[in-house]
């Protein structure tokens, strides 16, 4: 399934068992690109964080946080605020609870680039339009 495909078929708000599906594509780009750079499809990649960051669910902040740091290209190509589909301060609780190496790279991640500007303004709904736009 490419890029085109999961917008065609899931849109940019899935629920149900779509999210699932979504998640379940994202992890194995995952996987792929962690494998070698440019074996997973980072626009495809992307598009699902987009979809994922759009349901909100903070259990999706570490799988987002995974596919970000697959790879320079993933890294480049998933922004930083589709961690926080469930809010700023909700992503950071949310990680702030879990005792994992990741979690606590995603935070300070996180918090650097919220110190660099990278957050003024932010709000969900804002970021959901500007990809509404994107993909159109």
């Amino acid at each position: 399934m490419d890029e085109e495909e999961s917008l065609r078929r899931y849109g940019l708000h899935p629920s149900g068992a779509d999210l699932d599906e979504v998640r379940h594509l994202l992890s194995e780009h995952t996987r792929l690109e962690r494998r070698a750079q440019g074996e997973g499809d980072t626009e495809l990649m992307k598009l699902c964080c987009v979809q994922l960051f759009n349901a909100g669910s903070l259990e999706d902040v570490l799988l987002i946080w995974r596919a970000k740091a697959a790879s320079m290209d993933a890294g480049c190509s998933i922004d930083i605020q589709l961690l926080c589909g469930g809010g700023l301060a909700g992503t950071r609780a949310h990680l702030s609870k879990h005792h994992l190496p990741e979690a606590a790279a995603a935070l300070e991640r996180l918090n650097r680039c919220e110190a660099a500007g990278d957050f003024e303004d932010f709000s969900v709904d804002a970021w959901s339009g500007q990809y509404a736009a994107y993909y159109r």
